[in-house]
């Protein structure tokens, strides 16, 4: 592992949980947490070659490890934070990157069943997740939670993305809630990411509208995954010790009026 730019960071010691971390922002945030030396939980659900990857780009199994769990599952979830805590000694950052579009749809056409899933995999899993993590964080001291929204926040969830919107919305509204009431043992923050180049837009986005959004944007092209990695390490770290309730505007200024 190399140890690039990042150890100014401050991170060498800390143990940090990703959720969602075996593809995309999620593994890109693992490997920035590594290269500024903490240890890294990498939580997976069904992507376990993607996750083996990221382990194996974090350093291996001495700098990081494998947590497999559905975390809308209240046992699976605690069970993450707990094999974590149990192998590293504490936990310092957690950071919930994990969720899904699940399937779009219009308001009025939406299920019940997939507005409550859509819920479960985007809000309730952080939530569970989180309450967890919380009294780990709290013996740090400076404990650091970093929550991954949407553009669609800001949007409303275009073409069917009305439900995915509004779960994210609230892990919006719970980023600001915890920031209030864990400080000042623990920081909360939510980075924002506009549209990145992952397999989230090659799944659901076509070419055709992903040329539109990089011609939309005022730096004329779409984020990467690195990028958002570097917003979530710098809201991890002592480099934001004064930073919390933020929501990180990650998206290439695609709402600058």
């Amino acid at each position: 592992m190399e140890q690039g730019t990042a150890e100014g960071a401050g991170l060498r010691g800390r143990v940090a949980l990703v959720t969602g971390a075996g593809v995309g922002i999620g593994q890109a945030t693992a490997i920035a947490l590594a290269r500024a030396w903490a240890f890294v939980g990498i939580h997976w659900h069904s992507s376990e070659a993607a996750a083996r990857e990221t382990l194996a780009k974090v350093g291996g199994p001495e700098r990081g490890m494998l947590l497999q769990a559905d975390l809308t599952d209240e046992a699976q979830a605690s069970r993450v934070v707990d094999e974590l805590v149990a192998r590293a000694g504490r936990l310092d950052i957690l950071v919930n990157n994990a969720g899904a579009l699940v399937q779009r749809s219009r308001l009025e056409d939406c299920s019940l069943e997939l507005w409550r899933k859509t819920f479960d995999v985007n809000a309730t899993s952080a939530f569970l997740v989180t309450r967890r993590s919380i009294p780990h964080l709290r013996a740090t001291g400076r404990g650091a939670i970093v929550n991954i929204l949407s553009l669609s926040t800001q949007t409303g969830g275009a073409n069917g993305g009305g439900a995915y919107a509004a779960a994210k919305g609230a892990l919006q509204v719970m980023t600001r809630t915890l920031a209030r009431e864990l400080a000042p043992e623990i920081r909360t923050n939510a980075v924002c990411p506009g549209v990145i180049e992952t397999e989230h837009h090659a799944k659901h986005t076509s070419p055709q509208r992903m040329e539109e959004y990089r011609r939309e944007t005022p730096l004329r092209r779409n984020g990467t995954a690195e990028e958002v990695a570097a917003a979530v390490l710098y809201l991890a770290s002592d480099a934001a010790a004064f930073t919390n309730g933020a929501l990180l505007d990650v998206s290439g200024g695609r709402f600058l009026r």
